[in-house]
């Protein structure tokens, strides 16, 4: 529970500003959609570092580094607040990711090495959930902050509950490492690391769309690609690589990294996109809007009783490709929104949605660990824990960049209309669709063993 907890703290601070972010450049003289950079820094730094999390872990002990790291989470969130200026912002929330890069997976980590293959449904469920519910729950939790606080509270709030989740963590996680720890691979750090900034940065001044933003964009995204290419080849051959590939091996491990980070990616915008809609577009305030998205949330808690007996009676393949339609469908359907639209239809639509994107989440997440053996369980932990950080920070700067795409193609300059919104979410949809081609691949009976009773 104390994992969950964190997990929750982690994702959502990815998404609670999305409802903040008229105010915030407001106060920072910023375009809104410039500030989705303060969702991705954080994301970003979340998924660059998380591959240090096994090693830090194992050469200073779990117990020290997960409470340092709510620690560092803890103190990111007050500088947050006290940010005059987009930059300094940003710092604070790279610092605030790297506190959440060490903090999750070590936990993570902990309950896997010690959970059989029968219950690894259910544990997972319990532990990534709070992943699933928390980018919904932030817009909400923002907008009523916002309308009756400020934004900076968005971030103080952060402080009494890291300071109880550190001192949770000093009583509950056992201080364990390894009798020996493996040397740090200094060079992947740096390829991985690059890699990540520079497809990032790359994304964000192509979305300028004007001179030297637009050469200089697609040169990171050059350089990006070939710094993956560097990354992947490193450590094919390294002895004891910054992150390990073996386990993309394993086919049921390989569409749940593949597919379910396309996947992911998709939803990441969501949370993004849908409150932006609603107050740019439709002229809602933060808390109308939060409120709003809040069905989204609904419908991930109204599916969760039905998970595991949907997965049980028809299989994993089955359940990612017919509820991955199911869920295309709904990003489509958000076409449909109107402005003077009844709420409750609205919400009907987002909360379909959210049964839906609670459904593949799970089964996901379920059926990437299914075959891995406990040997592994490590490597593949670290790797879906950047992948998963990874997808989410990319649906936000793919979802701003579709924004401004289509905003610059019409003539516009910095003022956004529903059309742009709506190209946006068609984007975002054809991205779904292409994580349904991992799943095709699968066998019928893949990881059938951890759905036994």
């Amino acid at each position: 529970m104390l994992v969950a907890v964190t997990f929750f703290m982690e994702n959502l601070d990815a998404t609670v500003i999305a409802t903040a972010l008229p105010q915030m450049a407001r106060d920072f003289a910023e375009n809104p959609v410039s500030l989705n950079i303060g969702i991705s820094a954080y994301l970003l730094a979340v998924a660059v570092f998380i591959p240090l999390s096994g090693w830090v872990a194992d050469r200073f002990g779990a117990r020290q580094v997960f409470a340092g790291a709510i620690g560092l989470f803890t103190l990111a969130s007050w500088l947050c607040g006290l940010a005059q200026t987009l930059e300094t912002f940003v710092a604070a929330r790279v610092l605030q990711g790297i506190g959440g890069a060490l903090m999750v997976p070590v936990g993570r980590l902990v309950v896997l090495r010690t959970t059989e293959k029968q219950d690894l449904v259910k544990v997972l469920a319990v532990i990534t959930w709070p992943g699933l519910v928390a980018p919904v729950l932030g817009p909400p939790i923002g907008g009523l902050i916002v309308t009756h606080l400020s934004w900076p509270w968005i971030f103080y709030l952060n402080i009494p509950l890291g300071l109880l989740a550190s001192a949770a963590a000093w009583w509950l996680v056992p201080n364990t490492r390894a009798s020996e720890a493996r040397r740090f691979d200094w060079l992947g750090f740096v390829f991985l690391a690059s890699a990540c900034a520079t497809w990032l940065l790359g994304l964000e001044m192509l979305g300028s769309l004007s001179g030297d933003g637009l050469g200089t964009g697609a040169a990171l995204v050059a350089v990006g690609a070939l710094l993956t290419w560097l990354s992947i080849r490193h450590c094919q051959r390294h002895p004891a690589p910054l992150l390990p590939l073996a386990t993309l091996a394993i086919a049921t491990f390989r569409a749940s990294i593949i597919g379910g980070t396309l996947f992911r990616l998709s939803i990441s915008a969501l949370p993004f996109l849908i409150p932006l809609l609603l107050q740019i577009g439709f002229g809602y305030s933060p808390v109308d809007a939060g409120l709003l998205v809040l069905a989204i949330f609904v419908g991930n808690l109204a599916m969760k009783p039905f998970t595991t007996g949907l997965l049980r009676r028809h299989g994993f393949r089955r359940v990612l490709l017919v509820n991955g339609l199911i869920g295309v469908g709904c990003i489509l359907a958000c076409l449909l929104l109107q402005q003077d639209m009844p709420w409750y239809w609205m919400a009907l639509v987002l909360f379909i949605g959210g049964l839906s994107r609670s459904m593949q989440f799970t089964t996901y997440n379920a059926i990437g660990f299914a075959e891995v053996p406990k040997a592994q369980m490590g490597q593949a932990s670290t790797l879906f824990s950047m992948f998963f950080q990874l997808a989410m920070a990319l649906g936000v700067a793919i979802a701003a960049l579709l924004l401004r795409v289509s905003t610059m193609l019409r003539g516009g300059e910095s003022e956004m209309t529903v059309g742009d919104f709506r190209w946006a979410l068609v984007g975002i949809g054809l991205i779904a669709c292409a994580a349904l081609v991992d799943a095709v691949r699968l066998p019928a009976n893949a990881g059938e063993q951890v759905l036994r009773t």
